[in-house]
């Protein structure tokens, strides 16, 4: 059965960018010990992907005519008109994330479903019950302000530590379960 994965990198004090969607301060980490062979396992097991329309924005902009998840169906949800680059499997959605659970499921051909962000999209997958699991790699930078983790409007139940290690440049690589229906909304 397919769980759906928040996969994804935050400063200490629970940014994943910054206000102007900067990513520098996670770039300058780019080939820590460890970091490679984690995100190739964690995609070994992805069937699908999920992400926001700001974070596909970003892609398109950083890595232009470079689509970096060419065998992999993905789902962007946003209010604005894209194009695809060629040789992708995307399909753009408006509307509840709820509303396509069972698309995901079934494009991801019973391997996982990476939520890759942003935090707000994260967070109605956790808001309806529908986010499994947070793979957490805690970098030591603070940021001071910027886009949240997970921005839900109220505490989660509490999330169950499924894993813990240390990779190369001090990070930290979490993993957590969370409690079905057990996010705030």
């Amino acid at each position: 059965m397919s769980r759906f994965q928040y996969f994804v990198a935050a400063s200490l004090d629970g940014f994943i960018a910054t206000t102007k969607d900067d990513l520098a301060w996670l770039l300058q980490f780019d080939g820590f010990e460890g970091g490679e062979e984690s995100y190739n396992a964690f995609m070994d097991g992805v069937g699908c992907i999920v992400m926001g329309g700001e974070t596909y924005a970003w892609l398109m902009e950083h890595e232009p005519g470079k689509w970096p998840y060419p065998s992999t169906p993905c789902y962007v949800f946003t209010r604005h008109e894209h194009t695809a680059p060629a040789g992708s499997d995307i399909t753009f959605v408006r509307g509840p994330v709820q509303e396509f659970i069972q698309d995901f499921t079934d494009d991801a051909g019973g391997k996982n479903v990476w939520v890759v962000g942003g935090g707000n999209l994260a967070a109605q997958f956790a808001a309806a019950g529908h986010l499994d699991e947070l793979i957490l790699s805690v970098i030591p930078v603070v940021l001071g302000d910027g886009k949240r983790l997970l921005p839900l409007e109220g505490p989660t139940a509490p999330l169950e530590l499924t894993a813990s290690r240390t990779l190369g440049r001090g990070i930290v690589e979490l993993r957590y379960t969370l409690t079905p229906g057990g996010a705030a909304g």
